[in-house]
């Protein structure tokens, strides 16, 4: 077993984006080096609906896929090829922006609402598929119990147990909650790129005792397991990994091409009302 020492750790900080959503930018521009194919992660979570209620009116995508993981709360959207609904704790929604699609994310007034955005990149042969949505309810998701606590298997594989398998890039995704003190080996193959996110608690994540915590991220170098130890009030994670494209990235906000040519297309298209195939 060829343990993964952690890389870095990325800490979180403070913003806003939308109309006024207050959230934990955690991955972006800076990072996509060490974790390609993914661009970014913003997380969120507030018991105070003011933080959230002005949501994410309706904007553009290009060129990625989307992935929305909603722990507690509820996001009602809409998108410009005709999908609506509404995503509650436990649910999430996989969207495939493709060639172009608007859509609006608007959290509603709950108690509180907690959860997190990725950005998975598109490979170059992709980047103009068909936008499709794809919603993933909670019996969707697999539950394995281990040693001191549990893993909800969200997308690919994990010991022989298949879950979701996304359309263009294959992605492990898994939600880990350990108990305090405990620790476990999660196998994750050699040729993907891997990071965690961590939610709440604490842990330390390889055999160099690497302590990260709540809001923080720890990016992986090579190897083929994560060794990880839980602290007192133990730890909850998320956990993903994916082989890298290796591709030219272009990306201006919402639009992540391969080219600045595509970028610069993809904005006049968008100035024109050109921009949905």
């Amino acid at each position: 077993m060829n343990i993964r020492t952690v890389k870095r750790i990325v800490k979180g900080y403070a913003t806003k984006d939308g109309a006024g959503v207050k959230l934990i930018r955690v991955l972006g521009h800076d990072d996509v080096k060490d974790i390609d194919p993914f661009l970014m992660l913003d997380a969120f979570g507030s018991d105070d609906y003011r933080d959230f209620i002005k949501g994410f009116p309706m904007h553009p995508h290009r060129g990625i896929e989307t992935i929305t993981y909603l722990l507690d709360g509820r996001i009602d959207h809409k998108d410009s090829i005709g999908n609506s609904g509404t995503l509650a704790g436990g649910e999430l929604q996989w969207m495939t922006s493709g060639s172009g699609i608007l859509h609006e994310e608007m959290p509603q007034k709950t108690e509180k609402l907690k959860g997190l955005q990725f950005w998975l990149n598109l490979p170059k042969d992709k980047k103009m598929a068909k936008p499709n949505y794809f919603p993933i309810s909670a019996d969707m998701l697999h539950e394995i119990v281990i040693d001191g606590g549990k893993i909800k298997l969200i997308a690919g594989e994990y010991n022989g147990i298949k879950a979701i398998e996304s359309a263009y890039v294959k992605v492990t995704m898994m939600d880990v909650t350990l108990s305090p003190n405990s620790e476990h080996s999660f196998q994750i193959p050699e040729s993907q790129n891997c990071f965690v996110y961590v939610f709440d608690g604490s842990g330390f994540f390889d055999d160099q005792d690497f302590l990260v915590e709540e809001h923080n991220v720890a990016i992986f170098n090579g190897g083929d397991s994560i060794f990880v130890k839980a602290l007192d009030k133990g730890v909850h994670f998320i956990l993903l990994a994916a082989v890298p494209l290796n591709e030219p990235i272009a990306w201006a906000g919402p639009i992540v091409m391969n080219t600045e040519e595509e970028i610069r297309e993809a904005f006049k298209e968008l100035e024109s009302g050109n921009f949905i195939k």
